[in-house]
């Protein structure tokens, strides 16, 4: 709310009182433009999820809550790296916290009132106090993520797939949340300086540790400049997380809102453990039913012949299209992955980056033609070549890296898959330990019965 007008007296009031009446009007508008833009971004996201191959996720809830609070919740696997990990969690538990203040401002905007939870006396200049201090320490960490990008250039961040676009990403990330916790602190600073002032409106609720600080710089300026200043990084404030939220779905930041999903969802099984296929495990089921059609394909539920593996993101599971929602395009996986480490094609980040790409153009082409949309094209080799399928030792090093649990091994699996299953296209080397494995039962070329002959050597 305004304090008192330049013109005084019943004009002043007036003034005042309209511009509470259009304030809370545009306020209110732009939350509901906000909220509807937000909700149907998210909507087509989950439309696009759910392109995906159904998954039966929900066994053993018990554990995947426990999951979940360690890992997306205690940020147990961001901390493996200590400056790094200490750093997101200043930032996360910032941009947690923060949104009480953020509540605060929005029941303002709505009602037309000023500081509306002061009337919660000395536990609210405690909460004044500690979101200066949380503010001052993300404005702090994304300087030094900052650095770490575009100075130190941290090798991680960069590589073929880190293109002009993630890491402008990035970076804008990193400075819209500068620009949003400076505006925070020089909001409250113009508003210790009005209560110094007792200007009307602007009645004293908290000490304001950080902002008193700035206060200095303002000492000269004049009522009215400083109600300007206040009113104007208060707006400037709120309509940045607005536009920050309605940025959320086009970045690799939605990660904020889909981690904790994601990890719910994870796989719990071993990770060395590979899920057999439905559509060979039904084959191997008719080899060992005398009454079985054996040309019979097996099929979708829509009648479609089902592929073995995956050539395409709908042939992938909801989850694995989750995964690529998820990523945070950090690099931790493409850091530890041997194949990348030793020169090879594979980046393990590249492959979720061009899942998620990939469906968002297959999501696109939906809106634009219907269901029964096709391009010609597919993940495989469009977006992935068989080069970088074939480079993965199945290590899982990618899977244990990953900070929100995604696992880009199952994809690669899916892929490779249909390159073997469908194409026939094996390397020379893998054949030939398909056939031992067919025959011996191991990939050496030894009869079963010669397996254990080592023993008798002397």
């Amino acid at each position: 709310m305004l304090g008192k007008s330049p013109f005084g007296g019943f004009r002043g009031l007036i003034t005042i009182n309209l511009y509470m009446e259009i304030s809370s009007i545009i306020f209110i508008v732009l939350l509901i433009v906000a909220g509807g833009l937000f909700a149907k971004n998210l909507k087509t996201i989950i439309r696009n999820i759910k392109l995906g191959k159904d998954l039966d996720r929900n066994d053993r809830k018990n554990e995947r809550f426990s999951l979940m609070a360690r890992v997306a919740l205690g940020q147990s696997k961001i901390i493996v790296r200590p400056f790094a990990g200490f750093l997101h969690i200043v930032v996360y538990v910032g941009f947690i916290i923060i949104n009480i203040e953020v509540l605060e401002i929005v029941l303002d905007g709505m009602l037309g009132t000023h500081r509306l939870f002061s009337f919660l006396g000395g536990f609210y200049h405690f909460l004044i106090a500690a979101f200066e201090g949380l503010a001052l320490l993300v404005l702090v960490a994304c300087v030094i993520f900052l650095a770490r990008r575009n100075i130190l250039r941290i090798k991680r961040f960069f590589g073929k797939e880190m293109t002009t676009w993630p890491k402008t990403d990035a970076n804008l990330i990193l400075i819209t949340e500068i620009l949003l916790m400076s505006a925070f602190l020089i909001m409250n600073a113009a508003d210790a300086q009005l209560q110094v002032l007792g200007s009307e409106h602007y009645t004293n609720v908290g000490s304001f540790p950080i902002s008193r600080q700035l206060m200095g710089a303002f000492a000269g300026m004049s009522e009215s400049s400083l109600i300007l200043l206040e009113r104007g990084t208060w707006w400037f404030h709120i309509v940045g997380i607005f536009a920050f939220l309605n940025y959320l779905p086009y970045s690799k930041h939605f990660h904020i809102l889909l981690a904790f999903p994601n990890v719910f969802y994870s796989k719990l099984t071993p990770k060395g453990q590979l899920d057999n296929l439905a559509a060979v495990k039904k084959e191997v089921e008719m080899m060992f039913d005398p009454s079985a059609d054996p040309y019979a394909a097996p099929t979708e539920p829509e009648g479609e012949p089902q592929r073995f593996g995956a050539k395409d993101v709908t042939d992938l599971t909801w989850k694995q299209l989750m995964d690529a929602y998820t990523c945070t395009e950090c690099g931790r996986c493409t850091d530890v992955c041997p194949a990348n480490i030793t020169g090879k094609a594979l980046s393990p980040r590249k492959i979720m980056m061009d899942t998620r790409d990939r469906l968002e153009e297959v999501g696109k082409g939906i809106d634009k033609n219907g269901n029964g949309f096709t391009d010609n094209k597919a993940l495989l080799r469009d977006y992935i070549s068989e080069e970088e399928l074939l480079a993965c030792t199945s290590c899982n090093a990618c899977v244990q890296a990953c900070p929100v649990n995604n696992d880009p091994l199952s994809i690669i699996i899916d892929l490779r898959r249909f390159l073997i299953m469908e194409e026939s296209k094996a390397p020379a080397e893998w054949t030939g330990i398909f056939t031992n494995i067919e025959n011996n039962g191991a990939p050496w070329q030894f009869a079963q019965a010669d397996r254990l002959n080592w023993k008798n050597e002397k």
